[in-house]
């Protein structure tokens, strides 16, 4: 179990400190830097790389979200659930504290928003509270869905990562705009504790929405899987 819990504090590790750190450092030249597309396709590959590096022994979750989606659709055991998202929020909680260390020896440093995530004046695109309840559910059901079924043993073996990690690129196109795209709890956490005030006061949104997103994404595989 403990090389497990190191697995999922790696891989969210990874997935914060290179997704929030595209947003922190490289999408902050307008004319040279990489954009909402580039930003996407940064959290898309840490997934995919974290996923066929640890994801042998851990299962690749990086997300609390991701585990009670599997939790519900009977992929993963009840009593391992708080563990992982311990592991996993801690493991966001560092990404944050090194990008921090490294942002602030900027000389002309100031935190902004440190991609954290937010709704209504917060929001990229100045969207509402159920704007981003909406995006933040439909697309983390969806992200289960392409979890699970990836990982089925009905499909080659080997590709999932593949899948995952593109469907979390897609995600990122399509919501960043929104709420600066989370469908992961301890993304949001850890972002969200640096950031302070308004961050913390909307991420309420961030664990809710995710969950819930999982939960029914869970419950939406097993309407559709045939288990065979």
């Amino acid at each position: 179990m403990q090389k497990k819990l190191i697995a999922e504090f790696l891989g969210t590790f990874w997935l914060v400190f290179g997704g929030c750190g595209s947003a922190i450092f490289a999408a902050a030249f307008p004319s040279l830097g990489i954009g909402f597309l580039g930003v996407a396709f940064a959290f898309g590959l840490t997934v995919l790389t974290m996923a066929f590096a640890v994801g042998g022994i851990s299962g690749g979750h990086f997300n609390p979200a991701v585990s009670v989606g599997l939790t519900v659709a009977g992929r993963f055991p009840g009593s391992q659930l708080l563990p992982y998202i311990i592991a996993q929020v801690i493991g966001a909680i560092a990404a944050a504290a090194v990008l921090y260390l490294i942002a602030s020896g900027k000389a002309d440093f100031q935190l902004g928003g440190f991609a954290a995530n937010g709704y209504g004046e917060h929001s990229p695109g100045g969207y509402s509270m159920v704007s981003a309840l909406v995006a933040e559910i439909v697309l983390t059901l969806f992200f289960l869905v392409v979890i699970l079924g990836s990982t089925s043993s009905k499909v080659p073996a080997g590709f999932a990562p593949i899948a995952i990690g593109l469907a979390l690129t897609l995600i990122h196109l399509i919501s960043i705009p929104i709420t600066n795209t989370s469908v992961n709890p301890a993304r949001s956490t850890g972002q969200a504790l640096f950031v302070g005030g308004w961050a913390l006061q909307q991420l309420w949104l961030f664990w809710v929405a995710p969950i819930v997103g999982g939960a029914l994404g869970g419950l939406v595989w097993k309407l559709v899987d045939d288990g065979e």
